[in-house]
């Protein structure tokens, strides 16, 4: 089954935090990531702070049509749930 993500927040640095459908939590650094055409300009920290979440894909998109797999979301941040809160997001 793929992984449907449910919340995302974005925290500092290009790091994301997730919450998943099954209860899963993590974060996510997505440094390395940003690079070639569509997640490049992702490193201007105003547009990478849009991240959301697709209300049918349940994936992380930004407003510039950058996406990622939720698959590969999962893999990066798959940790149990412990109930705890979610971290703040950044800037606040």
């Amino acid at each position: 089954m793929i992984p449907q993500i449910i919340e995302v927040k974005v925290l500092d640095g290009y790091k994301i935090w997730l919450r998943f459908r099954d209860g899963t939590t993590g974060t996510v650094d997505l440094s390395a990531e940003l690079w070639g055409p569509m997640f490049e300009p992702l490193k201007e920290r105003a547009l990478f702070a849009r991240a959301a979440v697709h209300p049918e894909l349940y994936t992380v998109t930004w407003p510039n049509g950058a996406d990622l797999s939720p698959e590969f979301l999962y893999k990066h941040a798959a940790q149990p749930s412990v109930a705890a809160d979610a971290p703040q997001a950044a800037g606040r």
